[in-house]
């Protein structure tokens, strides 16, 4: 028996059929959905070596490619073989990784441990210190008892808090270390995938071309492989020049910090660095446990990082930022605070990292969507014209 795909109730029963599978589909993982976080964690944790070399080959491809568009076309133009070039360009990459990870395991690693081993140690000192100034403050200026209790009460609470956080602190640190090192010989493997994948990126490029070409008709396979280089481009864009920033930051904060004599100065300069990577907002979020590590030893000094980090992030926004990553966001402050807000609740800091990047990929599309109906009903696309 021959179907004809052409009529109306054919069409209509195989999207009613569609819907009924994906229907159940969801309910089942919604009903399961703890076995189903377990299924995926099975796979995540199979695929691991692979997922881990992939993100690798990613981010390393910046750095080669400025190795092969940078040195080896100008010094070693001579040479005619490209695979030879690949090969040299790949060898430069991961020595300059190894080199930083050197510098990072020898010289920075052990001061940021010893910062932290050392602020956990005196935190109770340093409460101590400004319970006897709270007192000594309530008791100069009479403050009624009631007032009193109130800000004695929410000052423990506080200490609690961070006395607690304090104590789990190590713990946390040691228990990561732990499970860097039981991973140890997933990121091996991890580091020769990603060597493969970048000594035959083109030939992994046009294998998925010739895929997506296989399975979609031309013009949706035009479509995805559009889309898949916008992503690329916003991700590798974003990715690549925040880090880039962001260690430039960390650099800067670090010498500025140490030439004032400023306490803990690696330990602030790191969190400084790291919290860069979250774009627009992240230079808040490491200023603020900084000042508190600053405020416990010197309440100037204090006042002075803020005045420092205003100073470095006025510099950063205003030069190296845009130096580096130009109009890579293109969206407003709202939009940048909202996928902060979700992905940041969904994925963690992974998600503080990736999620505005994600966002302006899926805001392109909706806009190009917009837009294009817009234009077959023959209206404005510029926003300005609905004001």
């Amino acid at each position: 028996m021959k179907v004809n795909w052409n009529t109306k109730y054919t069409t209509i029963a195989v999207y009613s059929l569609i819907v009924a599978v994906l229907s159940t589909i969801f309910y089942l993982i919604a009903s399961e959905v703890n076995l189903f976080k377990i299924q995926v964690s099975k796979y995540i944790n199979t695929l691991q070596p692979i997922i881990i070399g992939f993100v690798m080959a990613y981010i390393f491809n910046f750095i080669l490619e400025f190795y092969e568009e940078c040195l080896l076309d100008n010094i070693f133009s001579k040479i005619k073989s490209r695979k030879l070039k690949r090969i040299i360009g790949i060898i430069l990459t991961y020595f300059t990784v190894f080199l930083v990870l050197y510098l990072f395991l020898n010289f920075v690693l052990p001061q940021l441990l010893s910062s932290v081993i050392g602020l956990v140690n005196d935190i109770p000192d340093y409460f101590m210190a400004v319970t006897k100034k709270i007192n000594d403050f309530t008791s100069e200026f009479q403050i009624q008892e009631e007032y009193y209790e109130i800000i004695l009460g929410k000052w423990n609470e506080f200490v609690d808090y961070i006395l607690r956080f304090a104590t789990d602190l190590i713990p946390k640190i040691g228990n990561l270390t732990k499970n860097i090192l039981s991973s140890i010989w997933n990121i091996v493997l991890g580091v020769i995938v990603s060597i493969y994948l970048l000594l035959d990126k083109e030939k992994f490029k046009a294998l998925s071309k010739k895929i997506t070409v296989s399975i979609f008709s031309e013009k949706n396979a035009n479509r995805a492989m559009e889309l898949a280089r916008r992503s690329d481009s916003i991700f590798g864009r974003f990715l690549s020049g925040k880090i880039l920033d962001s260690l430039i930051i960390g650099i800067l904060t670090f010498i500025t910090l140490s030439i004032v004599k400023m306490p803990y100065a690696t330990l602030v300069s790191f969190i400084v660095g790291i919290t860069n990577i979250i774009p627009f907002f992240g230079p808040f979020i490491g200023a603020i446990p900084s000042f508190f590590i600053i405020l416990f030893v010197s309440p100037i000094k204090a006042l002075w990082f803020l005045i420092i980090i205003l100073i470095i992030q006025q510099i950063d926004g205003n030069i190296i930022g845009p130096k580096i990553l130009g109009d890579s966001l293109g969206i407003s402050a709202f939009w940048i605070l909202f996928s902060l807000l979700v992905a940041g609740k969904i994925f963690g800091f992974v998600g503080l990292v990736i999620g505005v990047p994600l966002f302006v990929f899926v805001y392109s599309i909706i806009k190009d969507i917009v837009e294009y109906r817009l234009g077959k009903k023959g209206l404005p696309k510029d926003t300005k014209e609905y004001y």
